[in-house]
């Protein structure tokens, strides 16, 4: 760290309030209080200040239990920590972080209470995950020294933070900000004002890609998770994480940044997961969402889920053709030569591998196998090598011979076949081309820098890759080409590529002279 990144940075010796003590709130004060600041915590609700410090003590001798912290740090952390019982007791803090309810009205109100309590040059945090930033601070008198502190939760374990400048941000308070949460041992990432910030905003497209699939009638939810996990490499699936986050929960957000987009088709929810919300089947809290649980709070409160459709052993081929460059794909070349498949190789034409049987097994690319005689289309995945799984799609019209061919084929690589209907772009490429599309859409309109989206996604979300590190492994043109078809077929809007994508593509034919 060097002398001038650290000194922007508020100091140990200064003290931290937290208003709101929820589990985010303990979790920000808990975070806080190992940095060695003095605490305080405060809560409109009598006593709920004081409970919130004795569960806060509760974790730190949990802590002290594991062996993650020494006895001696939890009692000096626990001398720091102080409940308040009344909003002026915050009068010295050089810092304020508010976690109470998501309502625009009650977030301003306590602000402006604040402003009259706190010294000029402390700064007013606010850890909304939804409500706009700028809006927040509309409604104080000095908005320069507001910004937006966005910890996800369990705010002690996990890294990432998005420090959220408002239109009306001084530059000096987002770089408090932001040393701050770094000095804290947190991951923070920038960026402006934008409804979802950029977690928020750019993961929209991994949930509701999967639920399309599931309303077109192309895929159960069981056979959708397990593609994104065992072939995109995804830690979760789609249905399987919004149980656990609650449909509720996962649904309003969704509904929020489509609201605060002027309902951009880009970001339309789900009406299956609507059914599901106004059916309080929230997910696994309460005993069922996409899957069945056992009730909420039971010792083991998952019970057996719905097995992926995995496809019947089937003779893989002893020859193939290999038609032009498989592009993400190619590596598969030599994955069949490995496994004793007569692999020829034709530069022109193409991508595809041509089957025995004259059919056509062919890379996602925004198109329907209906439109073609006798073509079986193949999913993205992260890694051909390292996949266990992998999608295809025919239509009725496909011959049986070319559909088996396809499955003995990957089969013969290790892999679990799941086939699935005739969906244009497929489970992982369509998820994948998406969040390319919504991040570089992001960066072109100054949201955040590339490599801070990417961060803030590896770390928010768990992605196996940022979305622009896929992109640049894919190639420029290849989410741009599969989104322009996948629009020809659905001419909706939603999957029209960005201008941001168009310019990359153009970009790149002009490079290549084509």
């Amino acid at each position: 760290m060097t002398e001038t990144a650290s000194a922007s940075a508020i100091a140990p010796s200064l003290t931290v309030a937290v208003v709101g003590t929820g589990t985010m709130g303990q979790g920000i004060a808990q975070v806080a209080l190992v940095a060695g600041h003095r605490v305080r915590l405060y809560d409109a609700v009598p006593d709920r200040a004081r409970e919130a410090a004795d569960a806060l003590a509760g974790r730190l001798d949990r802590l002290v239990d594991k062996g993650r912290m020494d006895a001696a740090d939890r009692d000096g952390a626990l001398v720091r920590l102080h409940p308040a019982a009344e909003l002026s007791e915050l009068a010295d803090a050089a810092l304020v972080v508010e976690a109470v309810l998501e309502q625009l009205p009650v977030k301003q109100e306590l602000f402006r209470a604040l402003e009259d309590v706190v010294g000029e040059d402390c700064l007013l945090a606010t850890n909304t995950s939804s409500l706009s930033v700028t809006a927040i601070a509309g409604a104080l008198r000095h908005p320069g020294r507001f910004v937006g502190l966005h910890f996800f939760n369990p705010a002690p374990l996990l890294p990432l933070v998005e420090v959220v400048s408002g239109f009306a941000t001084d530059a000096a308070a987002a770089d408090r900000a932001y040393e701050t949460a770094r000095v804290w041992g947190k991951t923070p990432v920038r960026c402006t004002d934008t409804p979802g910030f950029i977690v928020n905003r750019i993961a929209r497209p991994f949930y509701a890609e999967a639920f399309a699939i599931h309303e077109e009638g192309g895929a159960e939810p069981a056979t959708i998770d397990a593609v994104l996990r065992e072939s995109g490499g995804f830690r979760m699936g789609p249905f399987e994480l919004t149980d656990l986050i609650g449909q509720d929960v996962n649904e309003a957000v969704t509904r929020s940044v489509w609201e605060s987009f002027f309902q951009s088709p880009k970001f339309t929810p789900s009406l299956a997961q609507r059914r599901l919300v106004e059916s309080g089947l929230h997910g696994r809290k309460s005993g069922r969402g996409w899957y069945a649980y056992g009730a909420p709070g039971a010792p083991s409160q998952e019970v057996a889920r719905p097995a992926p459709h995995t496809a019947p052993p089937a003779k893989a081929p002893d020859a193939v053709t290999v038609v032009g460059d498989l592009g993400p794909a190619r590596e598969l070349v030599a994955m069949m030569t490995e496994a004793g498949i007569d692999v020829t190789s034709v530069n022109e034409g193409g991508p595809y591998i041509e089957l025995p049987g004259d059919g056509q097994l062919v890379p996602a690319d925004g198109k329907t196998s209906v439109e073609f005689a006798d073509v079986v289309y193949f999913d993205l995945a992260l890694d051909y090598r390292g996949a266990t799984r992998i999608a295809l799609s025919a239509s009725e019209d496909t011959s049986e011979r070319a559909v088996t061919e396809a499955v003995g084929l990957f089969q013969r690589l290790g892999k679990e076949v799941s086939v699935i209907g005739d969906v244009p772009g497929m489970i992982v490429a369509r998820t994948v081309a998406m969040l390319v599309d919504l991040a570089a859409d992001a960066v072109a309109k100054g949201v955040a820098t590339p490599e801070d989206i990417d961060t803030a996604m590896r770390l928010g979300v768990n992605y196996p890759l940022g979305p622009l590190e896929w992109n640049r492994r894919l190639g420029q043109d290849w989410a741009y080409d599969l989104l322009s078809a996948l629009h020809e077929r659905c001419p909706t809007g939603r999957y029209a590529p960005s201008l941001a994508l168009y310019r990359q593509a153009y970009a790149g034919d002009e490079e290549t002279g084509s």
